[in-house]
């Protein structure tokens, strides 16, 4: 995060029995390739989180296409999972610090999936964006693994290869791009959302 103000700790594993979720402002949760079952207790306490703002990022890892994909669904079938929508275009997410399109990790083609919007029929033409979700979503599923394309040892170098020559360097690099788009969504919410929203409302007040 040397590209923005942002100062995060190390990352740091948690246990959803027993420590406490709500020091974390997202929790990221790689999917094994196995079932995950939870206690009622963890259950409570990741529904609690989510409902009180906080946001959990799975990643399946495999693309879409491999095993993975039903122990994930096994899993949010245990938890408070609100109606999901594929990532639009126009979400705020890709525009918090980088204008991006796609949402690229070791894998390029998996389709990311975040809360639908309320009423997607609130958008107004004369905005430059639909305004959706109005603050964070809580969960942002997807299976491109992340954070394998993010990962760096001690000496600043990519610790996984990615794609081939300059076209895996810019995978990568578009990788790191929705990183950093994804955490300022977390850290600010809808702040984004709101300031493109500004020329066009200076503009009709004008009228």
């Amino acid at each position: 995060f040397f590209r923005t103000s942002v100062e995060p700790s190390l990352p740091v594993g948690v246990d959803a029995e027993f420590d406490e979720l709500a020091f974390y402002p997202f929790l990221f949760w790689p999917i094994p390739d196995k079932n995950i079952s939870l206690t009622p207790n963890a259950v409570d306490r990741l529904n609690r989180y989510m409902r009180q703002g906080g946001v959990i990022v799975f990643d399946s890892r495999d693309g879409g296409i491999g095993t993975t994909q039903t122990h994930l669904r096994d899993l949010l079938r245990q938890l408070d999972i609100p109606p999901l929508d594929p990532l639009p275009m126009d979400h705020v997410m890709n525009r918090t610090f980088y204008l991006i399109q796609d949402a690229p990790g070791r894998h390029l083609d998996g389709q990311v999936w975040v809360e639908a919007a309320v009423n997607k029929e609130q958008s107004d033409p004369a905005l430059p964006f639909r305004k959706l979700n109005d603050g964070v979503t809580p969960v942002i599923i997807g299976s491109n693994d992340w954070a394998a394309a993010w990962a760096i040892n001690e000496q600043g170098d990519p610790m996984y290869p990615i794609g081939r020559g300059r076209a895996g360097e810019r995978q990568r690099e578009m990788a790191i791009r929705f990183g950093i788009n994804l955490v300022m969504h977390v850290l600010t919410g809808n702040y984004k959302s709101d300031q493109v929203h500004v020329p066009a409302l200076l503009d009709r007040l004008g009228q």
